[in-house]
């Protein structure tokens, strides 16, 4: 894997979590909590990124990550560059790796790349030239850094700082879930007291991946008492058939009712990363509720992603 921390201690490239040194986490969450009375207006740090060109070369649709993305680049004074590889030379035969060195030629240093295969922003990050800087906005099921940072975000906007008396659910598909796999990442380096992860066996994964937290098919023993509870969409475009009976038992065995989260702790939050699926992962009065903690996250992303950006342009 390319690597992502120069000998300085400062980030080259944001391809995952996984690894990821405390300090490094912690930096990005104290300047995106400093960043967030600029994130949604106002120029007081339009110079940061003055003069520098950012790309977001998507490869798979998105709302949320590039929009906030664009804004975060914005705010900073950066020139933006939105690609979209269903009107680009993509569609004549260019690789991704000729798009990237066409766009480098022309002085664009920060690319912001979401690709439908895992691994796909390393193999871009292995050719980019020096002085380019990567962030993976998403690749397969298996990374997505800005949104677990944005989660981490909003988890200690709401809990505080130490994470280490915090009892934390990850609900549903996780094994199709790049934003679970980096939630579980930030979770375990920030100390987290426990990780609960529940969904049944068929979207789960492997044992490995899921070192050091709770594992259980039961949601309601799972929601005993925890103070944040993350659900996910099911990912059905990227499922085999019979993975779930069906989605009527799905929302039964797993979806988050008012009813049912009665059982987490009288102040727990509850987050999820978006597209919901209503009715089917969560009511949507819960969705709508006073405990929700989803737009927060949405607005989160603004200030995390400034930070990213910040640390990897702003040298």
């Amino acid at each position: 894997m390319t690597a992502q921390i120069d000998a300085d201690g400062r980030l080259r490239h944001l391809l995952t979590l996984e690894g990821l040194p405390r300090a490094v986490l912690e930096r990005l969450l104290d300047r995106a909590e400093a960043l967030h009375p600029h994130a949604h207006g106002g120029a007081a740090v339009r110079d940061r990124l003055a003069g520098r060109a950012v790309c977001t070369l998507f490869f798979e649709p998105s709302t949320r990550t590039r929009s906030s993305f664009q804004l975060a680049a914005a705010r900073l004074g950066a020139d933006t560059l939105n690609f979209d590889a269903s009107t680009s030379s993509t569609r004549k035969g260019e690789t991704a790796a000729d798009t990237l060195r066409t766009l480098e030629a022309m002085g664009v240093h920060g690319f912001i790349v979401r690709h439908h295969e895992a691994g796909a922003v390393d193999a871009l990050a292995e050719v980019a030239g020096a002085g380019t800087c990567l962030v993976n906005a998403g690749d397969g099921s298996r990374a997505h850094p800005t949104q677990g940072l944005l989660d981490m975000l909003t988890m200690r906007q709401a809990k505080g700082a130490d994470f280490s008396g915090l009892k934390v659910l990850v609900v549903g598909d996780v094994r199709h879930s790049r934003v679970a796999r980096s939630d579980l990442h930030a979770l375990r380096t920030l100390g987290t007291g426990e990780i609960r992860v529940c969904g049944p066996k068929s979207l789960l994964p492997d044992d490995a991946e899921l070192a050091g937290c709770t594992v259980t098919g039961d949601f309601d023993a799972a929601l005993e008492g925890v103070d944040v509870v993350m659900m996910l969409r099911l990912q059905r475009e990227r499922m085999v058939d019979g993975l779930i009976t069906s989605i009527e038992d799905y929302h039964r065995d797993y979806g988050l009712t008012e009813q049912r989260l009665r059982q987490a702790a009288a102040d727990a939050i509850v987050m999820h990363p978006g597209p919901m699926n209503r009715g089917i992962e969560i009511d949507a009065e819960v969705a709508d509720g006073a405990q929700s903690r989803i737009l927060v996250q949405v607005g989160n992303g603004v200030a995390m992603r400034m930070a990213v950006l910040e640390e990897l342009l702003a040298q």
